[in-house]
């Protein structure tokens, strides 16, 4: 056989490989592994290389790499690609591996604020990816419009690539391959609510979820939730005259009323600490696939590697797994989660998949704990560096509620003026999801239209920013990043504030919005006004108030630092 010219052969090899990788996008270790290791080692072994087998072996690879990347970029920052016209850091375009470096700091959402507060509100963040925060737009990315949950983004996810949903959406996967099992669309439809890309079977989750979260079923959850908040105010009792972080006992009620509410019961971090370190696994459990949702081909490589988050992730995984399987075994005393999203049934359905079951703890424990204490923990820290902000509450809520009555009617605590506008200032200075509400184009429909002159061609994401959007000084002024629990009670034609309502988008927006909002905001209200009722509250000497936001991290959701403060019983 005639020995080959190495540098054109692998060149052009090189080509080939980049034109398969740009249309099938593969994740397959094996097959990976295969298109980078295979064709430059026959290329170099057909050639004759007067130096040597390793020197050829060490050109042919060096071309190839050489040839492959180049392709990659070239078209990426090129004219021909569809994302070209769009402003964008330049190592945005050629590869979503910078913005990974940017998520493993947790500040992700400081950066794609500061790259749109440059450039404008679309910009490109990845090579496929836009980052828009034009409100006008809203309606056609998120709304009833709108576009299905986007690739290489979703949470939480646990289906192979077998099934009808696409292998890129394992990008924050949660649960371990080996634990998963094949799942098709028609047994995903009921309750896979986090999973769900094509919109009829998200449509069919939601009215599962939704049954969970009418006002009925919120009724239902109230006893569980009036007992936690006393069991929190007496925990915080026994700690007076004490420095106490308040954000580690927020995290702990909230671990624990989601217990009650997801499985049944089963937690008491209040009663005994957190012994186990279950909210250290929780936090730490997300950090990985924080990252891997920017790059979720190398998602099948983790298994063969050890690194920052990886036991914790599974951790997370078996834990959900276990509370799951503890409460398929041992049934509810109530109503909860659970019984909507599987007891109530009609006889002759079919049981849930294991696989979806356990993807469903997973976003209970995370949506429904994590969150949660994040948003409170805001409420208390800008209270008590805004001191007029925290005694114009105290008025209210004692006015409400003496001394001596307890805040736990629901009515009474969604009518008070001043805490709605403190709790939807805390959320719009730091929502929850502060970078990732993702959409992309249906499958096989070509382009998505937001607008005349805006349409978005398939194969591309859509982020929405809501971090971005509630601090742009067009949805809310004057001083958009500063705390001003006013601009929420001042009327629509007060010259002093602009407040855009359409703007305020802390529990996403549209069909895919977040199903727990109201109980969200029954628990934050009645936590509020429980402690500020029943307690002093200020922070511990020394404590630094710039350590708050510098410790605040952005890993799919918010998680925050401690919280250090001093308690002091009220008189009663």
């Amino acid at each position: 056989m005639p020995s080959l010219n190495l540098a054109p052969t692998a060149l052009m090899a090189s080509f080939a490989g980049y034109l398969f990788l740009k249309k099938y996008e593969p994740t397959d270790p094996p097959l990976l592994a295969s298109l980078l290791l295979i064709p430059p080692l026959i290329i170099a072994l057909l050639h004759e290389e007067p130096h040597g087998a390793f020197g050829s072996i060490l050109q042919s690879y060096s071309l190839y790499y050489f040839g492959l990347l180049s392709w990659i970029i070239t078209y990426r920052i090129c004219p021909l690609h569809p994302l070209w016209k769009y402003p964008g850091p330049m190592a945005c375009k050629i590869s979503k591996i910078w913005l990974t470096f940017v998520g493993s700091r947790g500040k992700l959402h400081l950066y794609v604020k500061e790259l749109h507060e440059k450039h404008g509100p679309v910009i490109r963040i990845g090579p496929n990816e836009l980052s828009i925060t034009d409100v006008s737009l809203l309606p056609s990315i998120l709304g009833s419009s709108g576009m299905p949950k986007g690739p290489r983004m979703m949470p939480f996810t646990m289906l192979d690539s077998s099934d009808s949903f696409s292998e890129v959406w394992d990008g924050r996967i949660i649960i371990s391959r080996t634990d998963r099992k094949k799942a098709t669309v028609k047994n995903a439809a009921r309750g896979a609510l986090i999973n769900a890309r094509d919109l009829k079977v998200h449509a069919e989750s939601r009215k599962t979820w939704n049954r969970a979260f009418i006002p009925a079923a919120i009724k239902g959850y109230e006893p569980m939730l009036i007992r936690r908040v006393a069991q929190l105010v007496e925990a915080l009792d026994a700690r007076t005259g004490t420095s106490v972080d308040l954000s580690q006992w927020l995290s702990f009620f909230s671990f624990d009323f989601m217990g009650d509410i997801a499985f049944g019961g089963g937690f008491e971090l209040m009663r005994e600490g957190d012994k186990d370190g279950l909210w250290h696994i929780m936090e730490r459990g997300l950090y990985l696939p924080a990252l891997t949702q920017q790059i979720p081909w190398v998602i099948g490589f983790i298994p063969y590697f050890s690194m920052a988050g990886k036991r914790e992730k599974d951790a997370l995984g078996k834990f959900a797994s276990d509370q799951a399987m503890r409460r398929l075994r041992e049934g509810s005393v109530h109503n909860d989660l659970f019984y909507y999203l599987m007891d109530a049934k009609p006889a002759d359905s079919k049981p849930q998949p294991l696989p979806l079951v356990v993807s469903n703890a997973v976003l209970a424990i995370i949506a429904g704990s994590d969150t949660s204490a994040t948003v409170l923990s805001n409420i208390f820290f800008f209270l008590l560096s805004h001191p007029e902000s925290y005694k114009r509450l105290r008025l209210e809520i004692d006015e409400t509620f003496p001394l001596g009555k307890e805040p736990t009617e629901p009515a009474l605590l969604s009518s008070l003026p001043y805490l709605t506008a403190v709790i939807k200032e805390s959320l719009r200075l730091f929502p929850p999801v502060a970078t990732s509400l993702q959409r992309a184009p249906m499958v096989g429909t070509g382009s998505k239209v937001l607008s005349e002159s805006f349409v978005i061609p398939e194969g591309t994401s859509v982020v929405v920013p809501p971090y971005t959007i509630h601090r742009d000084p067009r949805n809310f002024s004057p001083s958009p990043d500063k705390y001003i629990p006013d601009r929420w009670l001042a009327k629509d034609n007060d010259p002093e504030f602009v407040t855009n309502d359409d703007a305020f988008i802390p529990f996403s927006m549209g069909p895919a919005n977040c199903v727990g909002k109201n109980l969200a905001m029954l628990e934050i209200r009645m936590v509020v006004a429980h402690i500020m009722q029943a307690f002093e509250l200020q922070f511990s000497d020394g404590y630094d108030t710039q350590r708050w936001e510098e410790d605040m991290k952005d890993y799919f959701v918010m998680q925050k630092g401690s919280l250090p403060i001093n308690l002091t019983r009220r008189a009663t």
